[in-house]
């Protein structure tokens, strides 16, 4: 059943990067399904947070924050720290840009610290976190702690760039750099 559901997972992903959202949400409804009747946990948490990007991408808030909070929920029963630390993000994410920010906060908070946690932490979900903190701090008007944030993150960016083995690309990893500096300036002009 796993190999029918990765590969549910893997048609799903290229749909959704062909921009054929609805059939990436019915792919990864299937997913889903299958996962949870044969109740596979790993497979079930990819299959909620694909469900819930796509979801997402729809403007479908309530459903994408529903299929991600049941992910955390069974990452927190499973040995995966990095996917629950990087599914929590999304949480905060999703609450961030809905204007929940006090809700936004412990979600944060609790990846930013698995993820510092963890030797395997990648610097990009690292930085992706720090980013989304400091737009959280930032909202909240707590200047001097998003200016940190951003300094931190803009920093974790532009090692990525740095890297000479790096499978990113100047095209992915400009924006964050460019953001951090702008987010500062602002921050600091206030």
């Amino acid at each position: 059943m796993s190999d029918g559901i990765q590969s549910l997972l893997d048609q799903g992903y290229q749909a959704r990067r062909e921009h054929r959202l609805a059939e990436a949400k019915t792919i990864y409804g299937e997913a889903m399904a299958q996962a949870r009747s044969g109740y596979e946990p790993s497979l079930l948490v990819q299959s909620l947070t694909r469900l819930g990007g796509i979801e997402r991408d729809l403007g479908n808030i309530d459903s994408s924050l529903q299929h991600y909070r049941e992910a955390v929920s069974i990452s927190r029963t499973i040995d995966a720290p990095l996917t629950l630390a990087h599914t929590i993000r999304h949480v905060g994410d999703i609450l961030r840009e809905s204007a929940q920010l006090e809700a936004a906060l412990p979600c944060y908070v609790e990846a930013l610290e698995i993820y510092r946690s963890q030797p395997k932490t990648g610097t990009l979900d690292l930085a992706n976190t720090l980013r989304g903190l400091a737009l959280l701090e930032a909202a909240l008007g707590h200047n001097e702690s998003a200016i940190n944030l951003w300094r931190e993150a803009g920093a974790l960016y532009n090692q990525v760039w740095q890297e000479p083995e790096s499978p990113y690309s100047e095209a992915d990893l400009m924006p964050g750099i460019l953001e951090s500096q702008r987010q500062i300036a602002r921050l600091s002009a206030n």
